[in-house]
């Protein structure tokens, strides 16, 4: 038996590129502590990364999803996302949820195109 979480990092359909959802995980595999601010940066540098090796950037994002822990965070995620885009703006929302995977506060997904 393996601890291998059945999902793909991202995967193409029809043109699309859907990206699961991202927490903010450190490139060492642990969840970074830290301010809001520094854990939606990271959830940003993660997806960027996912984005990069489908050959596409956040220009290419049409459709996004945000699941907070704590919707008093939404004004602050919402505008370190913003920052990350240019006009116009992909399609989005924002969610807020009980829990988040390995006790994560923000996660966000992402569908992009080619």
């Amino acid at each position: 038996m393996t601890n291998k979480i059945p999902f793909s990092p991202s995967i193409t359909s029809n043109g699309l590129i859907f990206l699961s959802g991202q927490v903010h995980l450190t490139p060492e595999g642990r969840l970074l502590e830290g301010t809001i601010e520094e854990q939606t940066h990271q959830v940003m540098k993660n997806l960027h990364r996912v984005l990069g090796k489908e050959g596409i950037e956040f220009k290419n994002v049409v459709k996004a999803t945000i699941y907070l822990t704590d919707m008093s965070h939404y004004s602050t995620v919402s505008e370190i996302y913003g920052s990350y885009f240019q006009e116009p703006y992909p399609a989005r929302e924002a969610v807020c949820v009980k829990e988040l995977p390995l006790g994560a506060r923000v996660e966000i997904s992402l569908i992009a195109s080619k």
